[in-house]
């Protein structure tokens, strides 16, 4: 995935250096496995409630799948930040020296009702590195390589207790609750379910099938 080999990025406004790279999910080390397991159990067990347990027993099974993509956001250090940012430039190439994981993107290329669209699986952060733009400008690269693939959407579930992940993503992202969320195929049913199917579209094809007129 050409963005996320090719980006580093300095997030000034705080104080974070970043460098992405890519990941796919049957080729996660065992180490790589642990740190997304306790990450989504740190972020997900509160909003999830007792669904938890088995809904982490799911999470396990979709993490290691060959159709999961993702991009891990390795922190570094300011000290070693403009050594790195020169060997990108002057040999075109990543520097082999990465810090730890502060955060992940997981996603899918899929079909939701014959639409191609890119499904976000899981956003997750380190609480210390929430709240500051980096989850922003994940969606944002997210939402690029959907365009770029000529994807119809970009489309994601949210619990519904989950309110400042409700909030990010309609009320700062611009996401819509999709026509396919159970609150939407039966308002009657829908408030009984724990989550929304959220969206944003593209095309005139994702509009009409995703979004509600």
């Amino acid at each position: 995935m050409r963005y996320a080999s090719m980006l580093i990025f300095n997030l000034v406004i705080i104080g974070l250096y970043g460098h992405l790279l890519p990941g796919r999910g049957n080729k996660l080390t065992f180490s790589t496995k642990q740190y997304i397991q306790k990450l989504l159990k740190l972020n997900m067990e509160a909003p999830y409630g007792p669904e938890w347990p088995a809904e982490e027993k799911v999470k396990r099974r979709e993490m290691v799948s060959e159709e999961a993509h993702y991009i891990f956001v390795h922190e570094i250090s300011n000290e070693n930040a403009a050594s790195v940012v020169s060997k990108l430039k002057d040999e075109g190439r990543l520097c082999s020296s990465v810090g730890p994981i502060v955060g992940f993107v997981h996603y899918r290329f899929t079909l939701e009702e014959e639409v191609p669209v890119v499904y976000v699986y899981e956003l997750q952060l380190e609480p210390r590195v929430q709240g500051k733009g980096l989850g922003k400008f994940l969606m944002q690269l997210i939402e690029l390589i959907a365009c770029e693939n000529r994807m119809g959407a970009v489309v994601l579930t949210v619990q519904r207790a989950n309110l400042l992940a409700m909030d990010f993503y309609i009320g700062k992202l611009g996401y819509t609750i999709s026509a396919i969320s159970p609150s939407r195929v039966d308002p009657l049913l829908g408030p009984e379910n724990s989550y929304e199917i959220l969206c944003k579209t593209f095309d005139h094809e994702a509009q009409a099938v995703l979004k509600v007129c």
